[in-house]
C-alpha cells in the first residue's frame, strides 16, 4: 500500500478552490452516487466510473449529466487528467486497482472525506447518528426542515418516493452519518471527516461486528468528533454507551449545547399516545409541556421525531411553527412500508436487522394493526445478523410475533472472531416459546411457508436488508394486491 498521493483533509480543505475535476472511482455505491451530485452541485466538474449500472442509481446519475464509463476504461494515463480521485468503499486494499490509483500521481480519499471538505465545510452540518434510525430521522428531519420555509441539503441513505437521494440546498445540510468505515485507507467511521457541527445521537448498542471487536470501539469513534462539535449534541438517554459519552463530555465547551431525550428523560417524549394513523405526545420546553401531534405511528418514530423537534426549537424556530411542520411526516421505503395483500396478509416491507429494532418495528406494527396476528420473516443477513453474537436476543425479540419464518443466509459471517447464527436452533427455540416458527433457505420454501401461515387479520412483516432469499424479486410483488 502506497499511500504518499492520499490527500489530507486538512490539506483537501485548503486546496478545494484549485480542484476543477473529479473523478469517483465505483460511482454506483449508495453513498458513493449521491456524494458525487453532491459535489457536481458545489461546482465541480464530476466524472465516475464502475463495473456495472443498475437503477435506482444508474438512472439518478444519467439525469444529473455526470459522464459515467466502464471500470476497464479506467487507466493510469487516463486518470491523470483529473485534479482528485474519490474511492470507494467497495475497492479492497489488496485490488489491483488499489494500486493503479496510487500510483497514477493523483491525490485521491474517500467520499466522506471529499463530502466534508469540498461541500460541507462551510455548512451547518446536521449528522443523524446512532446504531438505528439513521435514515428515518434524517428524513424527518430534512421533511421539517423545508415545512419550516428553509431549503436543507441532505444525503439520505434510502430511497423516498418522489425525492432525489442528495440535494446541496442553503444553509442546513442534514445527513445520515453512520459507523462503517471509510475506505480501505480511512478505517475510520464516515461521521469522523463529515465536518459535522450539530449530532443527534438516535441510539448506540453494538454492530458491525466485522468491523468493531466491541461497543467501546464503537464509542471511541465518537469520541474523536465530539469535542470539536460547535453546536447542538442531542441524545437518546435510554443506551448506556450514549450517556457514558454525555457524561464525559456534558459542559465542557460553552460552544455546546446538550439535550437529552427518551424513556425517563424530563423533555420527552411525553404522554405517548400512538394509534393506527398517528401519534400524540409533548416535549417538555423551557419549562413548558408543548403538545404535538403527527402522522408518525410507534414509540420509536416518535422518538426520531422528538429528537428532531428538539433541534428545531434550540434552532428558534416557533413553537406554533414547529407543532405545524411535525403533522405530516413521509416515512422512507422499506421503513414499515406498506406493499400490498398477499391472499389473507396485509403485507409490510421493513429495514430492521438488529434486536432492538426488530422489537421497536414490532411494537410499531402492533399499534398500527390492533387485532391483527404478525408473521414475521427475518432475514439475517448483516455480518451482525449472520453470527452468533446476537443469538438469544433474536429469538426473544422474534418471540413477540405470532409466527415467524427465518430465511437463512448462505453466506458465512465475517464477524470479528464471531461464529455463524445457529438458525434452526432459533427456530426450534422460538417453537417453543409456543410460537410456530419454521427455517428455510430457498424462495421456494420460504413461499410454501408463507402460504402454510397464511391467515385472516393478519400481518406478513418481512425483514431483510436485501432481498429476503430473492422474495423482493420474484413473482411474490405481482402477486400483491393494493
Amino acid at each position: 500500500m502506497d499511500l504518499s498521493n492520499l490527500i489530507t483533509q486538512d490539506e483537501l480543505i485548503r486546496r478545494r478552490n484549485e480542484i476543477k475535476k473529479v473523478f469517483f472511482y465505483r460511482i454506483c455505491g449508495a453513498g458513493m452516487g449521491p456524494a458525487a451530485v453532491l459535489v457536481k452541485q458545489a461546482g465541480y466538474d464530476v466524472h465516475g466510473a464502475d463495473s456495472a449500472f443498475y437503477p435506482p442509481m444508474s438512472t439518478f446519475l444519467e439525469t444529473t449529466g455526470i459522464p459515467l464509463y466502464k471500470l476497464d476504461q479506467v487507466t493510469p494515463d487516463f486518470l491523470k487528467q483529473y485534479d482528485l480521485i474519490v474511492v470507494g468503499n467497495s475497492v479492497s486494499g489488496k485490488a489491483e486497482a488499489a494500486r493503479m490509483i496510487e500510483k497514477c500521481g493523483v491525490p485521491f480519499t474517500s467520499f466522506p472525506s471529499a463530502l466534508g471538505s469540498l461541500v460541507l465545510k462551510e455548512k451547518n452540518v446536521v449528522g443523524i447518528a446512532g446504531t438505528h434510525g439513521k435514515t428515518t430521522t434524517t428524513y424527518f428531519m430534512t421533511q421539517l426542515l423545508e415545512k419550516l420555509g428553509q431549503n436543507p441539503g441532505y444525503l439520505v441513505g434510502g430511497i423516498i418516493e418522489g425525492r432525489e437521494p442528495a440535494k446541496l440546498g442553503d444553509k442546513y445540510f442534514v445527513i445520515e452519518s453512520d459507523e462503517y468505515d471509510s475506505a480501505y485507507f480511512h478505517k475510520i467511521s464516515k461521521f469522523r471527516l463529515y465536518e459535522l457541527k450539530n449530532m443527534i445521537l438516535t441510539s448506540l448498542e453494538y454492530d458491525h461486528a466485522d468491523i468493531f471487536s466491541s461497543v467501546e470501539k464503537i464509542e471511541d469513534e465518537f469520541r474523536d468528533v465530539i469535542p470539536g462539535m460547535k453546536s447542538t449534541l442531542i441524545f437518546n438517554q435510554e443506551y448506556a454507551s450514549a450517556m457514558k459519552l454525555y457524561k464525559d463530555y456534558f459542559g465542557k465547551k460553552s460552544d455546546q449545547k446538550w439535550f437529552l431525550y427518551g424513556e425517563g428523560s424530563k423533555m420527552g417524549p411525553l404522554n405517548v399516545k400512538t394509534f393506527e394513523h398517528g401519534s400524540e405526545f409533548s416535549i417538555l420546553w423551557e419549562g413548558i409541556e408543548i403538545p404535538f401531534k403527527s402522522s408518525v405511528v410507534g414509540q420509536h418514530n416518535v422518538l426520531n421525531l422528538t429528537s428532531c423537534l428538539i433541534y428545531l426549537l434550540a434552532e428558534g424556530f416557533k413553537v406554533s411553527e414547529v407543532q405545524k411542520a411535525a403533522l405530516e411526516i413521509g416515512m422512507v421505503k422499506r421503513r414499515q412500508e406498506v406493499r400490498g395483500k398477499y391472499k389473507d396478509m396485509i403485507v409490510i416491507d421493513d429495514f430492521a436487522h438488529h434486536p432492538r429494532a426488530i422489537t421497536v418495528t414490532l411494537d410499531a406494527i402492533r399499534a398500527r394493526f390492533k387485532n391483527k396476528k404478525i408473521v414475521t420473516i427475518f432475514e439475517p443477513i448483516s455480518a451482525t445478523a449472520r453470527s452468533s453474537i446476537f443469538q438469544g436476543e433474536f429469538r426473544d425479540s422474534l418471540a413477540a410475533s405470532d409466527k415467524v419464518i427465518i430465511a437463512k443466509a448462505s453466506i458465512p459471517t465475517t464477524a470479528l472472531n464471531g461464529k455463524d447464527l445457529d438458525v434452526d436452533l432459533l427456530a426450534q427455540e422460538i417453537n417453543q416459546l409456543g410460537k410456530p416458527s419454521a427455517c428455510v433457505s430457498t424462495l421456494e420454501d420460504l413461499r410454501r411457508s408463507i402460504d402454510l401461515y397464511n391467515e385472516k387479520d393478519s400481518v406478513l412483516l418481512v425483514l431483510s436488508n436485501r432481498t429476503c432469499l430473492g422474495l423482493w424479486e420474484s413473482s411474490f410483488v405481482q402477486e400483491l394486491k393494493s
